[in-house]
């Protein structure tokens, strides 16, 4: 791999002036060059090549956010067909959609002049012009696009986000924007978990008691569906529903009880977790009732896989069943596995029908499963290399499970395929790539975007640039460059959490709490599920906790600025650290002062403290490095134990501190 450029913070035009691009994800190949090619309102886009409706638009969204992003008028008649433009775009071919076997290749040379891009389709042409807005530049003389040249493909034809709209109802405009941002970050699969216990998400005509029942009044009518799916087509990204069975299937019987494996009614579940309710395989009216269902949503969804789930059915109700477990003696079906076997052959059979191929998670890859479903790991990566041994196409999502609360950088060292997999060259192959699972347990449409971004950009990164690509820091580094970029790009994830720490600070100076909520993360992992009382699905979800982020913004800063200075010795750089921590220790009186009488923040109390006690020995820390230039001669190990006492969880909350302090420490010593 060829990477010739020093990628440094800040480096977009939205962030600061720089020399060189901070590109997410990054580029296979880059080529720093002489020159700059300035922007003015005259500046155009030429087309060459098939017609592509999906271009054209892309082109429009290019020129609008390059019209925000340096306030020059631009005109939308500025896409043309001809030869000759500021950006010559030439292309081979447009698909029908996006798939697996698609061309994302693209090649990018900027010149003081004009502008390159060729692709072998009109997919690689948008990645193309993704990367060409993250280049822009600007100096005294304006804004520019650096000359360059670059070469680039997609390391996995699979680059997923699966989005849960059941147990939190998603809307049609969080839908889009983040397929929008997806987009920008150069992903192509949007995985749309529709069916669950807590709710039926998707208008059926067929069938109307599933949304009418099922979904508390918040679904997606067929044309909002048809919208979306033309949406994201438009956007390089293919959509694939899940309707999940046998089991996550209370929502299903809530209007169709004759389809379960025990007795009704049944009522929308507004707790979270396994539970009991499960389609009765055994009977013929459940694949009649699929048959026509799937193929009602065959015509709403034109990608050919659909998603089935499959996951976590605790075969209780089988168990329980006589008939269900007469059946199984007469067929010689010996377990529940080898029952949803039969279940999910039937369900094969059915949607090859409707010209559909099968995907679900792990569970179903048992014995008897044909070859031509689709295994998406959940469970650990040794389910994926297993799939790929037994000759099944698959996907990996465990490691990426985003609703966790783990940090960026903890996902970014999770590789689909690493060196330690003995595979074959072909065994390798059938690992398509990866999905970033965001399951909607504890969010909503508040505070989902702050959840997805930026975080999923290193998970981006990981599905499309080189393995070699693995320095955590300079993935933060860029992640805070690219953040201004996904919000020009349509992301939320800002705006929505200022909103919900003005609100619960209800007053001026609400960056004062903003401040303190960037030194703490949510509990990672199921921690949080097991709050006292118990999360459901009523819960409003804004609290203190549901503001902060998984990566602590005041220590993901930090952190850079440490790795900078530790490089350069910069005093700048090292004011700018100790500034941070003396701004947040300047605070602690208001803070003391202020959070007693906000009822919904005096929960926030000893983990203030908490703060204010980590940056007092930061200080200490920095103070004799200061002096000393060295940490010799510092009972550094005192003080850290020192600071560990302040990591207590309170609130669902921790400090970020001492993984700091440790680092700072390393680092210094």
């Amino acid at each position: 791999m060829k990477i010739l450029v020093t990628l440094l913070l800040g480096a977009m035009v939205f962030c600061a002036q720089s020399q060189t691009p901070s590109f997410m994800p990054l580029p296979h190949s880059i080529e720093m060059q002489s020159g700059k090619m300035f922007i003015d309102s005259n500046f155009n886009i030429a087309l060459n090549g098939p017609e592509s409706k999906r271009l054209t638009v892309a082109s429009g969204r290019f020129l609008a956010r390059l019209g925000k992003a340096t306030a020059i008028r631009i005109p939308m008649n500025s896409i043309l067909r001809r030869n000759k433009g500021n950006v010559e775009i030439t292309i081979q071919s447009s698909p029908s959609m996006p798939s697996e076997t698609a061309d994302e290749s693209y090649s990018l040379k900027i010149e003081s002049q004009k502008i390159l891009l060729q692709a072998a389709s009109d997919l690689g042409a948008m990645r193309g012009l993704e990367t060409l807005l993250q280049s822009l530049q600007q100096d005294i003389s304006g804004f520019y696009f650096p000359a360059l040249k670059i070469e680039d493909s997609p390391r996995f034809a699979w680059r997923g986000l699966m989005m849960d709209a059941c147990r939190h109802f998603m809307p049609v405009d969080v839908v889009k924007r983040t397929l929008d941002v997806m987009s920008s970050m150069k992903m192509n699969v949007f995985h749309w978990h529709l069916s669950e216990d807590q709710g039926f998400r998707v208008e059926s005509r067929k069938f109307p008691l599933l949304h009418e029942k099922g979904s508390d009044g918040m679904y997606y009518t067929q044309a909002q569906i048809k919208d979306i799916v033309q949406y994201a087509d438009l956007r390089g990204i293919r959509v694939i529903p899940e309707f999940d069975l046998p089991g996550h299937a209370t929502a299903w019987l809530v209007g169709y009880p004759e389809l379960a494996s025990a007795p009704g009614p049944y009522d929308i579940e507004r707790f979270f977790g396994v539970f009991d309710p499960t389609f009765d395989p055994t009977i013929e009216r459940t694949y009649e009732f699929l048959d026509a269902f799937f193929g009602e949503m065959a015509t709403l969804f034109p990608d050919p896989i659909m998603h089935i789930g499959g996951d976590e059915n605790n075969g209780i109700q089988w168990n329980n069943n006589p008939a269900i477990q007469s059946f199984m003696n007469d067929n010689g079906i010996r377990d529940n596995h080898g029952l949803q076997v039969y279940f999910n052959k039937r369900l094969i059979t059915i949607l090859k029908k409707y010209n559909k191929q099968m995907m679900g998670w792990d569970e179903i890859m048992e014995e008897g499963l044909p070859t031509s479903a689709i295994i998406h790991s959940w469970r650990g990566k040794e389910f994926l290399v297993k799939a790929s041994e037994k000759g099944y196409k698959t996907v990996l999502s465990a490691g990426y499970y985003i609703d966790l609360s783990h940090s960026a950088a903890q996902h970014y060292k999770n590789d689909p395929i690493t060196s330690e997999m003995i595979l074959t060259t072909e065994q390798r192959s059938r690992i398509l790539g990866g999905e970033a699972p965001m399951w909607a347990e504890l969010v909503n449409e508040e505070n989902v975007e702050s959840r997805i971004w930026p975080r999923v950009a290193a998970i981006a990164e990981r599905f499309w640039s080189s393995g070699e690509v693995k320095d955590e820091v300079d993935m933060y580094r860029r992640l805070l460059a690219i953040e201004p970029f996904l919000e020009l790009s349509g992301s939320h994830h800002v705006r929505n959490r200022e909103m919900m720490i003005r609100r619960l600070w209800g007053g001026n100076d609400w960056q004062i709490l903003m401040n303190l909520l960037d030194w703490l993360e949510p509990v990672e992992g199921y921690k949080r599920h097991g709050s006292k009382p118990r999360y459901n699905s009523l819960v409003p979800l804004s609290r203190a906790v549901d503001a902060t982020m998984p990566d602590a913004c005041n220590v993901v800063k930090f952190r850079v600025l440490l790795d900078d200075f530790v490089k350069t010795k910069d005093s700048n750089t090292w004011n700018k650290m100790y500034a941070m921590i003396t701004e947040t220790m300047a605070q602690r009186q208001i803070l003391m002062e202020i959070l007693p009488q906000k009822p919904a923040l005096r929960e926030m109390i000893p983990l203030s403290d908490n703060v204010m006690q980590s940056a007092e020995i930061t200080r200490q820390i920095m103070d004799y490095y200061h002096k000393n230039k060295s940490l010799k001669g510092l009972n550094t190990k005192d003080l850290l134990n020192r600071a560990s006492v302040f990591q207590t969880v309170h609130a669902e909350l921790e400090s970020g501190f001492l993984p700091m302090m440790e680092e700072l420490v390393k680092k210094l010593e």
